[in-house]
Order: structure tokens, then C-alpha cells, then sequence
């Protein structure tokens, strides 16, 4: 199907709304949403649903937003969601967000208004070069923008409402589901993949026009835990075997080849991400990342070896090391349904895009989803320069999102 008259997007106007919105999560809350204020974005979101005649749509406890917009077929078409997660990182204050959109760029580098040392450089944002004469948001200088995921929220959105408003684009039985806490690693511990029922899901949380990502990194995380000997700092000559000092000798041998910053493409890493502590007993969190499952256990032996060689001089000290599985690479789920990868690059193609098939280094929610049994790729957003007050999107790339989410309806509902 071709879209023959031009759509009334409100996908900026919504972006704009959302991102103001604290939706901070908490890596160091137990709760699930780890902060109440994500569910103040969810209401709003379940109330919009409501308002466009969305009738089921709905906030649970745990801070989901689930919502269907019923076929208009006859035929019998697989149901397919759409996800995107509301929470912001914890890595950049996401308090008082301030947008801004940034009309006709010209390629110059935007200084950002409330802090005019913070400049998003062209130099710097390769991805600026294809946004000539395209609208650029940006935050104001002091926070990070939200479009890592408000973006992929507002494309769904948008594109429920031209769902809603124009029956003639055909589709089966779309579900949304919006997830808290993905930004920590906990957005799809609580959603109900039953509830759901789809076949297939798109995740909307990728970063340039025209990308599909159906591979991600493997992850695991290790926690090591040194316990040295401890003595009072007066009279420790011979005795203090301080388990700080250790972690730090282990940290300081690992390899820098297998570091975030020295590593790219398909190349995995072992990064230290936090370290706590005293004399007597420290505690390293790890976090291990590849794209092959077999390497990750290649990983922790890097680990375990330096901490083995670290510790042959510390006769009174022990340590343990505890490898715990965090998610796993989805192409190998999304290899045994190679359709919904590839009607995603053809939405795309017929959205007027060059799409491209990439890998992601990090996860998505769609990451664990594919292991629940949602087989879920990830769509681009548009979003850039995530977790930073250099965050920006445009608003064109974000039109385009919406027209690949119709196009992705309607080819499902065709092609059944």
C-alpha cells in the first residue's frame, strides 16, 4: 500500500510533551517500577490511548502500559506489538528537561542555550551530516533530552492515532506495550507476554534512519568479592593484606584490548563498573559483553587468571567469583523467523529509506523479549548521542519511524 495523502503527525508535539516527564530509573531501588514518577509519563499515555478511542489500554502496578488496536481485516493476521520503554537513564539528570527544536539545520555545530560550554559538534555527531534542512531537538544544556526512549514512545503513539484515524491502512490486531526500567536491565521482568499475545514484536530504540538491528550482545555480569586481612593501619607492617589495594591491582591488569574503549564492531569487552569497600572486604561489579555466547565464558576466565595472579601475593586473602546471565544475542531466535526481520526492511524500503541490517553493541528490551517467546528486532527511533546532554533527534527521522510502524501493519496484513 501507498500512502497517497500526507499524514497529520503528532509525533513532535508528543515528543515535546513526554520528555518533560521525569522518568528517571533507580539501579539502586528494589521496587518494580524502581521510581513511582514513571508511572506519571504511563497515565498520561494510558489517558491519550483512551481519548483516541483505544478502549482497553491500561496502567498496571508494576508501571506497564499495555493497549490493542483491533484489526480491521478480514483476514487472519498474526498479531504483532510495539514497544518502547518510558524510563530515562540514571547517567545524566533527566529533572526540568527543557526542548528545544532546532528549525531548517545547516550543518553548523548548536550551542545549547542554559549551558553554552555544552556543544553538539558536528565533528563529533557524524549523524548531523543527513539532517540538512531537517528540524533538530535538543535539550537545553543542563539535562539530557529523554528521546533514548521517549522518541520510540512518541512514534507508537503517533502511529496508534493514524491507525485510529484512517481505516483504509489495513492491519490485523496491533498490541503496544510500554516498559519501565529498561535503562537498568529490568524493563521486561514483569511484563506478560500472555497478556500480549502477539507473534512478533519491533522494539523502537535504535539510533540512525533506516536502521534494523536483529543482533545484540550477549551479557553476562560477574561480581568478585575479595576478603583480605585486616589490621589496625598502626601495627598492619606484615599483616594487612588490604582487599581495596587488590581490587585495584586486578582492575589495573585488565586487559586493555578487552576494554569498552579500545573495542568496536563485533568485538566484545570486560568493563569494571563498580568498585566499593575497605580493608578487611571489596566487592568489583563487571559487566561482559559479546556477541558470541562461548566468548563470555572466555571473558570470565580473563578474570578469574588475573585475580588468581593478584592474589598468589596475598597468602592470607580469598576471593569469589559469581557469573550471573543478564541476556542473550536474540538473531538466534530471530534466525528461525527470518519474515519479521525482513517485512520490517521492506516497511522501511517502502517508507522511502535505504534500510540497513546492523548489530547493536548493548541490548534492548526486545533482547529478552525474543527468549520469552516475542521474537522482537529493533527499529530505529532516530535518537543520537544517548545518556548525554548532547542527546538530539530530528523531527523528520521521526515522521519516518511512524510510516515505517504503518508500513509494517499493512505488509503484515497483505502478506497473510
Amino acid at each position: 500500500m501507498i500512502f497517497n495523502s500526507p499524514f497529520d503527525f503528532t509525533v513532535t508535539s508528543r515528543f515535546l510533551r513526554y520528555v518533560t516527564i521525569d522518568t528517571q530509573s533507580d539501579p539502586k531501588s528494589e521496587t518494580t517500577p524502581s521510581t513511582e514518577k514513571q508511572k506519571d509519563l504511563g497515565r498520561v499515555l494510558v489517558h491519550e490511548l483512551q481519548a483516541m478511542g483505544v478502549t482497553d489500554a491500561h496502567l498496571d502496578d508494576y508501571g506497564y502500559v499495555y493497549a490493542t488496536i483491533p484489526s480491521n481485516s478480514h483476514k487472519q493476521v498474526p498479531v504483532i506489538c510495539f514497544c518502547s520503554h518510558m524510563d530515562t537513564a540514571p547517567d545524566c539528570s533527566g529533572t526540568g528537561v527543557r526542548p528545544m527544536v532546532h528549525k531548517n539545520y545547516q550543518g553548523n555545530d548548536i550551542i545549547l542555550p542554559d549551558d553554552p560550554s555544552q556543544i553538539i559538534k558536528l565533528n563529533e555527531h557524524p549523524g548531523l551530516k543527513n539532517q540538512t534542512g531537517n528540524d533538530i531537538i535538543t535539550a537545553s544544556g543542563t539535562t539530557l533530552l529523554g528521546a533514548d526512549n521517549k522518541a520510540g514512545v512518541a512514534e507508537i503513539m503517533d502511529a496508534c492515532y493514524q491507525l485510529m484515524n484512517h481505516p483504509e491502512i489495513k492491519h490485523g490486531d496491533i498490541r503496544i506495550l510500554f516498559t519501565p526500567d529498561e535503562e537498568i536491565g529490568r524493563g521486561v521482568d514483569k511484563a506478560d507476554i500472555k497478556k500480549l499475545g502477539a507473534f512478533a514484536g519491533y522494539t523502537m530504540d535504535g539510533e540512525s534512519a533506516g536502521n534494523m538491528e536483529n543482533e545484540t550482545f550477549s551479557a553476562n555480569g560477574a561480581k568478585l568479592t575479595i576478603h583480605g586481612v585486616s589490621s589496625h593501619p598502626g601495627f598492619a607492617k606484615g599483616k594487612m593484606e588490604s582487599a581495596i589495594k587488590i581490587a585495584a591491582r586486578i582492575i589495573a591488569s585488565l586487559p586493555a584490548g578487552l576494554s569498552p574503549e579500545h573495542t568496536e564492531g563485533m568485538q566484545g569487552f570486560v568493563h569494571p563498573v563498580g568498585i566499593e569497600g575497605h580493608a578487611e572486604t571489596a566487592v568489583v561489579e563487571f559487566i561482559i559483553r559479546d556477541f558470541e555466547d562461548d566468548k563470555l565464558i572466555e571473558h570470565a576466565k580473563v578474570i578469574r587468571k588475573i585475580a588468581d595472579e593478584a592474589l598468589a601475593s596475598f597468602p592470607g586473602s580469598t576471593y569469589t567469583l559469581d557469573i550471573k546471565q543478564q541476556y542473550r544475542n536474540m538473531k538466534s531466535v530471530l534466525d528461525k523467523h527470518p519474515q519479521i526481520v525482513e517485512y520490517g526492511m521492506e516497511a522501511m524500503q517502502r517508507a522511502g529509506l535505504k534500510p540497513r541490517l546492523c548489530s547493536i553493541r548493548g541490548g534492548t528490551d526486545g533482547s529478552r523479549l525474543s527468549f520469552m517467546g516475542l521474537p522482537c528486532p529493533n527499529i530505529f527511533a532516530g535518537e543520537h548521542a544517548f545518556h548525554s546532554k548532547h542527546e538530539w533527534v530530528s523531527v523528520q527521522d521521526m515522521q519516518k519511524a511512524v510510516e515505517t510502524i504503518l508500513h509494517l501493519c499493512t505488509i503484515w496484513e497483505e502478506k497473510s
